[in-house]
């Protein structure tokens, strides 16, 4: 065991653990996140779910209200004279409105002009910034008042480009957005390897979704283009979302260098294809629960041991979210 990092491994799985997941959307973020929830009593902070239901809740609302107020005269109506109420049910496992709000900029039905588009791309980057400011608050409610041992924060994929607007809509002096979270948190990076990467990109061409798109890059692709689209948003989509996840592969490969640990993306896959069927083997004796987690923080050990072997400049950082485990370890009993 280097200098860097002694602490051994039975004593790391034994700590309290709060985690940062990084990673494009598609790498198993939010099916790892799920899992550890539902299946090993960990609390799962999507940050999806607080961006719909805290920043975004309002807009969601006016948003449906007005396609009702277009298409629906009938509803509309009673929806005027205060006769029925509308609301969202936005949850961890159902984040619809939160994606059909983002849009995407486009000449079809429901598709938006460009100054929309803006709009709400701002409205979400904003509402994601937030949502990563709360994540000490959440951290500490998740085992003060919920008594979850573990936490994990199930960041967006596009956590990799708010940084400097994370420093623009806070107020001035805030805490830097990686400072903050690696405060108490370790962030883990789940990578993809060359070939995951093209059926990533080749996915996202051939099933068109809104995305959030780091500021400087989508004022790059929109240049020169009219306010009302001339071609439907799967098209201009497809010519996007390459380009989008290339630069999102660079910027986290730069987080993950800074402030975490890396995993290949294929490890994580194969670690819980193996617990899936551990918990089938062992369903006959009702032990279904409990099994990724050892698994996960196997994976997690064996990546901080090596970066602190390969990069000695990251001690402190290891060290620091080692000291905040053992105090939440030590408040919880």
């Amino acid at each position: 065991m280097s200098a860097e990092f002694s602490t051994p491994r039975d004593a790391f799985r034994q700590l309290p653990q709060a985690l940062t997941l990084l990673g494009m959307s598609g790498v198993g973020k939010t099916t790892l996140a799920t899992k550890l929830r539902r299946e090993d009593n960990w609390f799962h902070y999507s940050a999806d779910y607080r961006i719909g239901t805290r920043y975004l809740a309002e807009p969601i609302l006016d948003n449906i209200k007005r396609k009702i107020i277009e298409k629906d005269h009938f509803t509309a109506r009673l929806l005027k004279s205060d006769s029925i109420y509308i609301g969202t049910n936005i949850t961890v496992d159902n984040l619809e409105p939160v994606t059909t709000f983002l849009g995407m900029y486009g000449n079809g039905e429901d598709e938006l002009t460009l100054s929309e588009f803006k709009r709400r791309q701002f409205l979400y980057g904003r509402g994601e910034c937030w949502s990563m400011r709360d994540v000490p608050e959440f951290l500490d409610k998740a085992r003060s008042i919920y008594g979850c041992r573990h936490f994990v924060n199930d960041a967006s994929g596009s956590l990799c480009e708010i940084e400097d607007l994370y420093g623009r809509v806070n107020e001035p002096g805030a805490v830097p957005m990686f400072e903050l979270l690696t405060r108490d948190t370790l962030l883990v990076y789940f990578e993809l390897s060359d070939d995951l990467r093209r059926t990533i990109i080749q996915r996202a061409r051939d099933y068109p979704k809104p995305l959030y798109y780091y500021p400087p890059f989508l004022e790059g692709k929109v240049r020169g283009l009219p306010d009302d689209a001339d071609r439907p948003a799967a098209e201009i989509v497809r010519d996007w979302v390459g380009d989008l996840i290339e630069s999102r592969a660079e910027r986290y490969r730069d987080i993950a260098d800074k402030w975490g640990v890396a995993i290949p993306a294929d490890r994580l896959w194969q670690a819980m294809d193996e617990v899936e069927s551990e918990q089938l083997r062992e369903a006959a004796s009702g032990r279904k629960f409990g099994l990724l987690t050892p698994k996960l923080l196997d994976l997690i050990y064996d990546a901080v041991r090596s970066e602190a072997e390969r990069r000695p400049y990251k001690k402190d950082l290891f060290e620091k979210y080692l000291k905040s485990a053992g105090q939440a370890a030590a408040r919880m009993g």
